[in-house]
């Protein structure tokens, strides 16, 4: 049958999962032409290409592909034959399966379905993943990575903070004016030497100093060193010494929970950062120019 010279409208469903994945075509009026449960490996792929060209995928006339993800290697491979590949949020096809089914319990072949209607009925409203270049796909990857790296920081930094308000308030108050706070890598080396206050009193202004250029700072140490080691003295409130002590213990834990943290955030930011220089476009943007170029 054609349609408008064309032929016919076909649409693709699939049902992600970890091990699996179950497809389903529909026509342009919403009668399923194919379920097929396929494998999460290269022979599933080949056979979802199979069952897509035999119901008459071409270059010319691809068939498009709804999938509640926009990530995954299925995604992947698929956005490199060149179809196009709708990522549909799952509320999104929870809320068409509800509209057609009085059955509330999950079916992957029931969704597959679903997926495939809702491009037969509202394509337009969906846009296609962008048919981004290699090297883009690659920026957006570790965009991503990098994204999630600052979060895990910020989760980090805001537990340690938690921690320390419990029975180190000189560090606090000693990087309260800090930009990066107890972030900074002289809070974090200080903190790494002395994780209780009672060992920060016991610091001298030249193990501060020492301190302070481990940690990689070039200027101002001594005075720097003067301010921390009066901060560091001032009189506290303390938590009894072997209570002290354990949530020291644990503050070193946390330490270096941040300290991966960080690490992994500045690591993942120059790799966006070299990746992102390499593209032809970088030179027009707003962030290569705040990157100092």
């Amino acid at each position: 049958m054609e349609f408008a010279g064309l032929p016919a409208p076909v649409f693709c469903g699939v049902d992600w999962a970890e091990d699996h994945h179950d497809v389903a075509l529909v026509d342009a009026g919403g009668t399923r032409l194919a379920k097929l449960r396929i494998s999460d490996d290269p022979a599933g792929f080949t056979q979802l290409t199979a069952l897509l060209t035999e119901h008459g995928d071409s270059k010319d006339h691809p068939i498009p592909v709804a999938i509640e993800t926009s990530r995954g290697l299925l995604v992947a491979c698929l956005r490199a034959t060149g179809r196009p590949v709708f990522a549909i949020n799952p509320l999104a096809v929870a809320r068409y399966r509800d509209r057609h089914s009085v059955a509330r319990k999950k079916s992957d072949a029931i969704d597959a379905a679903a997926l495939a209607n809702i491009l037969r009925t509202d394509m337009a409203v969906h846009r296609p993943l962008p048919k981004d270049s290699e090297l883009a796909q690659a920026i957006a990857v570790l965009a991503r990575a990098q994204q999630d790296a600052v979060w895990d920081r910020v989760q980090a930094h805001n537990k340690l903070r938690s921690q320390l308000r419990e029975f180190y308030p000189a560090i606090l108050a000693a990087f309260a004016e800090k930009r990066e706070g107890i972030c900074s890598p002289e809070a974090r080396t200080i903190l790494a030497a002395a994780p209780t206050p009672t060992a920060a009193a016991r610091l001298t202004r030249r193990r501060l100093q020492s301190l302070l250029k481990q940690a990689g700072r070039q200027r101002g140490i001594e005075a720097e060193a003067d301010r921390l080691h009066e901060v560091l003295h001032r009189e506290y409130l303390h938590q009894l010494p072997q209570v002290e002590e354990a949530f020291g213990r644990q503050t070193t834990a946390l330490l270096r929970q941040m300290e991966a943290a960080c690490t992994n955030a500045d690591q993942l930011e120059a790799a966006t950062r070299e990746a992102f220089e390499q593209h032809p476009d970088a030179p027009s943007s707003p962030a290569f120019r705040a990157w100092g170029h």
